[in-house]
């Protein structure tokens, strides 16, 4: 299967390698997280309120760029995401305090999950839509999803780093983990240059515009979405890779090469998904992929092992995320090209804050009980996302599947 379009537009090309930069950050950080927080003295539950104040600020920033997008210059305000991204990295790489730390957390563009939850995604997600045709556009998002997992893989590989740095240097794995952060900050640097590349907006064929005609549509699939993100939210990676920590006493070097595998069934889940699409149609995709992933879910914290629970996740990974490019490419699908912006925020920001709220509760859950009830909340709560979405949708069907 080709993985693009052969007259896809040279601004995708930028946009796809600023996605594996910043995956390769957010692999790294989404476990580096967690064990920074803990070696500092934080609790479970005070990680849960840090995690939490990165998905609220996430979304905050998104609902912004929702507002904006339509007047600034897509270009203009993903180089200015850049910018934070470096003032984040170096933050983190500087302080020690809790309060500061959840300051830079809330306002930067830290992300604690597997997936990319950033103000980068609307922005990204409507020039992406306007690089390729009907045909082509769930292929497109799914390379864009693609690039994304299989670097985030080799981030999550490279989260082990430190702890090598710290066995070979002596000494803690404080500064070990402040130099990934500072390495966090460069990558934003790298993305910031790639950026300022993007062509100016006077040269794209519709000018960006606020929701109109695709208002309901939208919302009622940004409930939907926040309602899977909500679960979700139980389980970022960050979290999950806390209670691996917690409960099983996994080494951050183990954890790195688990979340390795665990992205590396990600990204070739996304080579699936365009074809199963092509086959069954988007929502059937989104839905008879995403429910099994999550009944398996539900079954990991009754696992009698370590290697069943992670056998029972990496069996998860290879599904749960087929969803992802389908669902983009759907919601591009039903809206006018002006509107694609705004839908991609206003699709985002309510998932933002949804996922945002669940991990003050996990966190709270993990630092009472090492039991698993955050991934049974996450599976549950996920799969009712899976029957509403084909009760309410399976007959709304994008240009591409209508006869």
């Amino acid at each position: 299967m080709r993985l693009l379009p052969q007259d896809l537009r040279p601004e995708a090309r930028l946009l796809l390698t600023g996605r594996g930069l910043r995956a390769f950050g957010d692999g790294f950080v989404s476990l580096l997280l967690p064990v920074y927080l803990k070696l500092l003295g934080f609790s479970d539950t005070a990680i849960g309120v840090l995690v939490a104040a990165t998905l609220a600020g996430s979304a905050a920033l998104t609902l912004a760029v929702g507002f904006v997008a339509h007047r600034a210059g897509h270009h203009v305000l993903l180089v200015g995401a850049c910018v934070l991204m470096i003032a984040t990295g170096i933050g983190f790489a500087l302080e020690t305090e809790y309060w500061p730390l959840l300051l830079i957390g809330f306002v930067g563009t830290l992300n604690p999950s597997a997936g990319d939850v950033s103000l980068f995604l609307p922005l990204e997600q409507a020039l992406l839509a306007e690089a390729a045709g009907d045909r082509d556009r769930t292929r497109l998002f799914a390379t864009y999803s693609l690039v994304g997992s299989l670097v985030a893989a080799l981030g999550s590989f490279a989260a082990g780093l430190p702890e090598l740095a710290a066995t070979a240097l002596g000494g803690t794995l404080v500064k070990p983990v402040q130099a990934m952060f500072a390495l966090y900050a460069l990558l934003g640097l790298a993305t910031y240059y790639l950026y300022r590349r993007l062509p100016p907006p006077a040269r794209r064929a519709a000018p960006a515009q606020p929701l109109g005609s695709s208002r309901r549509i939208v919302l009622v699939l940004a409930a939907l979405f926040s309602l899977d993100a909500f679960g979700g939210g139980f389980i970022v990676q960050s979290l999950l890779a806390l209670w691996l920590f917690d409960h099983y006493g996994l080494s951050l070097a183990a954890a790195g090469t688990f979340f390795f595998w665990s992205n590396v069934l990600t990204a070739l889940s996304f080579l699936a998904a365009p074809r199963i699409a092509e086959r069954i149609g988007l929502v059937n995709t989104m839905v008879w992929t995403h429910l099994p992933s999550n009944l398996l879910l539900i079954l990991v914290p009754f696992a009698p092992s370590l290697w069943l629970a992670l056998l029972l996740l990496l069996l998860r990974s290879a599904l749960s995320s087929m969803d992802v490019p389908t669902r983009t490419s759907y919601v591009m699908a039903v809206v006018t090209p002006p509107e694609r912006a705004a839908a991609a925020s206003v699709t985002a920001v309510p998932r933002s804050l949804a996922a945002a709220a669940a991990p003050l509760v996990s966190g709270y859950l993990l630092a009472a009980s090492l039991f698993a009830w955050p991934l049974i909340a996450a599976g549950t709560l996920k799969a009712i996302y899976d029957l509403l979405l084909l009760a309410m949708f399976r007959h709304h069907r994008p240009p591409e599947e209508r006869g």
